[in-house]
């Protein structure tokens, strides 16, 4: 089923790399692509209001289907009307099919032919997720955009790859048999992970099914970008240009050059949210640790230049002294500029295609921005500093 209002059009191809600008027509109304979609996995985008997102320029949000059917239920959602209404966002939704949660809970989960046995992590209460299950539960929800339920493999193991893939199959048959309402499109999920012929084997399998768009899963679960990169490539060959691709769970500023360079056209990832979280802000230089001392009296913004209001109003000694004091508001401006540097970025991207520059804008854009390792060393390297000065001070 295609969805009632649904499709995609395909505005402009890069002419140096695989990158495309369109536009994904919802319901709820149309997404931009590329996009990144902030992910709401509780029905709510943590310390942000819908009005705040709306604002900072979201047009899709991700709801997580194994979280909210356990709390607060699919049955008490669909009785509220749906989780448009229940969360009070009136733009488009995508949901995932809950395969991946399940998967990562590793000893708690038995996959199945008919479905997979989990226990909650809430309470270890025992669930079962059929196909059709997952498919009803989305429907319950009300998202625009719903997934399959697939089984997501460690990307490195070959045979459990091979296994996984054509349960992943039969079930992807089983969802689309299952599925009703005709205001929702039911993406099919692309695994196999990092090995070539698997690739190739499900997207031949998924188009063949003819699903109003296409999942890309199972990449960034830990396998090397070069991995990642070239799984991209292949697919960029295999997957309709008229229907959109969604890579499932990828968020970092290179990520987003590199797989839009490949044909990517939507994207979700707690990263943003989680690292601010963490006291950890993006700027076009790489991750920024606020916690550490010399942002002490430090006058600056997060990044000169920014306009979000975080970067307007609070200086990074400010924000500092949040974290430090344990006050909520330093999650809340940090989570604000950190969500405001992803969508601008992706607004940005866009409109390069657009004008023909995106090739250009990524080789800038990779040139100044010190990838995490980087970030992870200069952290370590001011940490040393700080304990230093601290030992200094001490005399000893």
């Amino acid at each position: 089923m295609s969805g009632a209002g649904f499709g995609f059009t395909l505005i402009k191809e890069d002419s140096r790399t695989g990158a495309r600008a369109g536009v994904i027509h919802t319901p709820h109304g149309d997404i931009p692509t590329p996009m990144f979609a902030p992910v709401g996995t509780q029905a709510t985008v943590k310390t942000m209001t819908p009005h705040e997102l709306k604002e900072l320029g979201a047009k899709i949000i991700l709801a997580n289907t194994y979280h909210l059917y356990l709390r607060p239920g699919a049955d008490i959602i669909e009785k509220l009307g749906g989780l448009h209404h229940f969360m009070c966002w009136d733009g488009p939704i995508l949901t995932d099919s809950g395969g991946f949660q399940i998967f990562s809970l590793q000893d708690l989960r038995t996959f199945r032919e008919d479905g997979v046995v989990f226990r909650s992590h809430i309470d270890g209460s025992q669930h079962f997720f059929s196909p059709e299950k997952a498919v009803q539960i989305q429907e319950q929800l009300g998202a625009d955009i719903i997934m399959c339920l697939d089984e997501c493999a460690p990307p490195m193991d070959y045979e459990y790859n091979r296994q996984a893939l054509e349960r992943t199959h039969r079930w992807a048959v089983r969802c689309k048999e299952a599925h009703t309402r005709s205001d929702q499109a039911l993406f099919g999920i692309v695994q196999g992970g990092v090995f070539p012929d698997l690739r190739v084997h499900s997207a031949e399998f998924m188009v063949s099914l003819d699903f109003p768009g296409y999942a890309i899963g199972g990449l960034s679960v830990g396998e090397p970008k070069e991995d990642m990169h070239a799984i991209l490539e292949l697919l960029n060959g295999l997957l309709p240009k008229h229907k959109p691709r969604y890579l499932m769970g990828v968020g970092s500023p290179e990520d987003f050059f590199e797989c839009a360079a490949r044909g990517v056209d939507l994207f979700d990832c707690v990263l943003p949210t989680r690292l601010a979280r963490n006291a950890a802000l993006l700027t076009h230089e790489g991750r920024l640790n606020i916690r550490n001392a010399p942002y002490a009296d430090d006058p600056r913004p997060i990044e000169e230049g920014c306009e979000c209001y975080t970067c307007r109003h609070f200086s990074r000694a400010y924000l500092r002294h949040l974290f430090k004091a344990g006050e909520i508001l330093g999650l809340r401006l940090a989570t604000i500029h950190n969500l405001h540097f992803a969508l601008n970025l992706m607004g940005r991207i866009r409109q390069s295609i657009l004008d023909g520059t995106f090739a250009d804008f990524k080789a800038q854009f990779l040139r100044q921005y010190k990838t995490t390792d980087y970030a992870v060393r200069e952290a370590n390297r001011l940490r040393r500093l700080e304990s230093l000065r601290a030992r200094s001070t001490r005399g000893g």
